[in-house]
């Protein structure tokens, strides 16, 4: 992977219906982990993504500027990160890594 290009990373969740106003609040654009990623350089923004088709299913897309960004984000903030993933654990009965994924376009 080149260090230059930016990366996104991606999650899925499947969340219950009474934990779903939260968990919206939480991972969306402005939330909890929007907030707490903003604090370190190369972070470009979070979009939350809800499938329409099934209920309750969510994705996250993380960009980052480069995987040394988000890597020195978690050396950095790696404890607040634990921390904030504890806090919000309730509001999933499923969450996967699906991976991170370099952007394809120039530069």
């Amino acid at each position: 992977m080149t260090a230059g290009n930016m990366i996104v990373r991606v999650w899925r969740y499947r969340v219950a219906e009474p934990q779903r106003e939260e968990f919206e609040r939480r991972y969306g654009a402005d939330g909890d982990w929007a907030q707490l990623f903003r604090l370190a350089d190369g972070y470009l923004g979070t979009q939350l993504l809800r499938d329409p088709l099934a209920p309750g299913v969510y994705l996250t897309i993380d960009r980052w500027r480069s995987a040394a960004d988000f890597q020195t984000f978690l050396a950095r903030f790696g404890a607040q990160y634990a921390a904030l993933d504890r806090a919000c654990d309730a509001l999933t009965s499923e969450e996967t890594d699906l991976g991170q994924y370099e952007d394809t376009g120039p530069g």
